[in-house]
């Protein structure tokens, strides 16, 4: 089966065709850097990278170019706020942006152009649409002409007549058209410039994208994302200026992401609800809020909530505890040289049949528009599989059995690398996990682990009392303990 998915521009599942054999160009727009990332940047890069990394587990050779705006006027407001230049401003951003998108298992994509290193092609490209006469000067400033380019709104489906019919533009006399808009800036005091035939300014953010897709992917490419909100007006104005300029097809297949919402509102900072992407991670694991996302198509909107990541925080845990049970039976020094699949018999057989094939299972639902919700489901129905495997009374650790549950973890984890999941050792999550949500609680770790140690010896001595007033203490603390013949466990909540 091919990959097929939704594009944006003809508003159907389309199957991939890419414009050379086995190979994909893919553009995404990356973040304007003047702060810190929050959970739609994160939604987005989650997005992208799973395409990224299946596109390559389906063995094709990507080419992924994602940008940094590094000019722009919230860079230079905030510049200006800090009494510094543009590039300590968004140096300082793309770090953190790096740093965030590394803890989150974001793949680093192969290139990551910034504007600033982009402006002679930008001036190149200005130019060309002026002598097509797609674009004029006034002043300085260079407009692009968009009554003159027939095929505007084809994205988005918006009518020209109809946009400026209900066009809410500020007014500017410098247009012919109130929806033409800005590829050139002239300067202003105390901002950038570069030189230009049309004087020192700046480039418009639009025309960004269009020369730093097509500087790495070539003028047709065959992949373009970003998120729903670019579709218009961003994405439709690079259509108008690469295919302006070359008269040919800009992006092939255009792929757009569904918004994160935040208590059922749209994430705004209008309302106060954006929230920060490390401070998300310092209460979340990653992976719990990669799942979180996940669980969602990826054209759908997502609820950021308490009870959905909750709930992803439950899911993961049964994920990891499959897999630390699966460690720790796998733990005896097994030699499986001697064993195939032809040496398994009766359940053991069946069971095998069933976690290998779900590679097969998980490429059938990405290749049906990255359905990455029913590629989970798959990789529950595993776990459950194993779980219920494992607690028959008439299991026993086999090398037959233990084989069983080597293919399992195999399959699991390969599967889970496109995706960006299990990728830890299971004991370091719950390690992990423990840390994120005493924290949250605003508990210490070592204090707990010092008090069920003080509990259990207390216990030991036949101290029921004071053992009782450890627990009911813990217990106050939101710390539930289980009790086992070897030792105590504990979970937070």
């Amino acid at each position: 089966m091919s990959v097929r998915f939704y594009n944006t521009m003809t508003n159907k599942k389309e199957e991939f065709v890419p414009l050379e054999e086995g190979k994909v160009g893919m553009y995404v727009c990356g973040i304007t850097a003047y702060d810190m990332c929050h959970i739609g940047h994160a939604r987005s890069a989650v997005v992208f990278d799973v395409i990224f990394k299946y596109f390559k587990y389906r063995g094709y050779n990507v080419t992924y170019v994602k940008n940094f705006t590094d000019v722009d006027d919230k860079i230079i407001a905030k510049a200006n706020e800090e009494g510094t230049d543009i590039s300590e401003i968004s140096e300082r951003y793309i770090k953190e942006h790096n740093e965030d998108m590394d803890r989150f298992g974001i793949a680093r994509p192969t290139m990551t152009p910034k504007a600033t290193e982009n402006i002679q092609g930008m001036i190149r490209l200005i130019s060309t649409l002026i002598e097509k006469g797609l674009a004029y000067d006034v002043d300085g400033d260079v407009y692009f002409s968009v009554g003159k380019f027939k095929q505007y709104g084809k994205l988005s489906g918006r009518h020209i007549e109809e946009m400026v019919a209900g066009a809410r533009i500020e007014v500017d006399e410098k247009k012919t058209n109130p929806l033409d808009f800005i590829l050139w800036k002239s300067a202003k005091e105390g901002e950038p410039w570069w030189d230009s035939p049309w004087g020192r300014g700046r480039p418009g953010w639009h025309i960004e994208c269009s020369v730093m897709s097509q500087r790495f992917l070539g003028t047709t490419f065959d992949i373009h994302g970003g998120g729903r909100d670019l579709i218009f007006p961003h994405h439709e104005n690079e259509i108008a200026q690469a295919e302006g300029a070359s008269g040919e097809i800009f992006a092939r297949y255009w792929i757009h992401n569904g918004f994160i919402r935040v208590n059922q509102e749209k994430m705004s900072k209008s309302l106060g609800n954006i929230f920060n992407m490390r401070e998300a991670m310092n209460q979340y694991h990653p992976e719990v809020l990669r799942l979180f996302m996940m669980h969602s198509h990826y054209r759908s909107p997502v609820d950021f909530s308490d009870e959905s990541l909750a709930e992803a925080r439950l899911g993961m845990e049964r994920f990891y505890g499959t897999l630390r049970n699966i460690k720790q039976y796998l733990a005896t020094d097994i030699d499986f040289s001697a064993l195939s699949s032809k040496s398994l018999t009766g359940n053991d057989e069946a069971i095998f049949e069933k976690v290998t094939t779900l590679p097969e299972r998980f490429t059938e639902a990405m290749d049906d528009d990255f359905n990455t919700a029913r590629a989970l489901g798959y990789i529950f129905d595993v776990v459950r599989l194993i779980n219920g495997y494992c607690s028959d009374k008439k299991f026993r650790p086999t090398p037959e059995a233990l084989y069983v549950l080597n293919a399992a973890m195999t399959a699991i984890r390969e599967v889970g690398k496109v995706l960006g999941l299990f990728l830890e050792d299971p004991d370091d999550y719950f390690e992990q996990d423990k840390k994120r949500e005493a924290a949250k609680f605003g508990l210490n770790i070592d204090e707990i682990e010092r008090l069920i140690e003080e509990r259990q010896k207390a216990r030991a001595a036949g101290n029921w009392k004071k053992a009782d007033e450890i627990r009911d203490h813990l217990v106050s603390k939101k710390i539930t303990l289980k009790d086992t013949p070897e030792t105590t466990t504990w979970t937070i909540g």
